[in-house]
C-alpha cells in the first residue's frame, strides 16, 4: 500500500465523520429558518379572528297574536252534526266506487294528442282507409290522422265514432262534488267559406 493510498482513506474517514455533523448543522439551522421570529399563540390569532367576524343573522319577525274568532250559533247547519258527517261519509264511499272509472286511464301511457285542448282542435275531413273511417284534425298548422280508439283533449278523451261530419269522444271528468263521471264531446266538421 503505498502513502497516497493511506493519505486518501485518512481524508475520507475525517470527511466521513464530518459529513453527519455538518447534515445535522445545515438540518438544524433550516429548521430555525422556517420558523416565525416571534410566535403569535394560537388564542390571540383565534381572539382576533371572532373580533373581526360578523354575524348576518336575519332578524326574526315578531309572533303575531291569535284572535279566536266567534261561531254564532245561528250561522246554519252544525259542523259537528251526524248528518254532515253522513253526508261526508257517503261522498268518499261513491268517490271510491267512482275512481274505478278514472284509474284505468291514469295508469296507461299517454298519447301525443292528448296534450292539446279540445278546443284547439279541428276536424277538417274524414276518409275510409282499408275499411277503417279516419278522421283528419288539425291542431296548431298540422293535420292528424285520428281512428276509433285514439285519445284526444286533456280530459281523458276517447275516440268511439267517426261520421263524414264529426268526431265522437267519450270524456270522464271530474263534477263539482269531485267525483269522475263520463260526458260525450265531440268535434265538429268546419267548412271553409268560399
Amino acid at each position: 500500500m503505498s502513502r497516497s493510498a493511506g493519505r486518501v482513506r485518512a481524508c475520507s474517514r475525517r470527511a466521513c465523520g464530518r459529513r453527519p455533523r455538518a447534515a445535522a448543522l445545515v438540518a438544524c439551522l433550516l429548521a430555525a429558518g422556517c420558523g416565525a421570529p416571534d410566535p403569535e399563540p394560537v388564542e390571540d390569532w383565534i381572539a382576533r379572528q371572532r373580533a373581526q367576524a360578523r354575524a348576518d343573522a336575519p332578524t326574526i319577525a315578531p309572533s303575531q297574536v291569535f284572535i279566536p274568532q266567534p261561531y254564532p250559533e245561528d250561522a246554519g247547519t252544525d259542523p259537528f252534526s251526524s248528518q254532515r258527517l253522513t253526508q261526508a261519509l257517503r261522498r268518499d264511499a261513491a268517490q271510491d266506487v267512482n275512481a274505478g272509472l278514472v284509474r284505468p286511464e291514469q295508469v296507461r301511457p299517454r298519447q301525443p294528442l292528448e296534450a292539446f285542448p279540445l278546443d284547439t282542435m279541428t276536424l277538417v275531413g274524414s276518409l275510409v282507409r282499408q275499411g277503417q273511417p279516419v278522421a283528419l284534425v288539425r291542431i296548431d298548422q298540422r293535420v292528424y290522422p285520428v281512428r276509433v280508439g285514439t285519445y284526444l283533449g286533456q280530459h281523458y278523451g276517447k275516440v268511439v265514432r267517426i261520421t263524414e261530419q264529426e268526431v265522437v269522444l267519450r270524456e270522464i271528468v271530474q263534477d263539482a262534488s269531485g267525483l269522475w263521471t263520463e260526458r260525450a264531446a265531440s268535434l265538429q266538421l268546419q267548412e271553409r267559406p268560399r
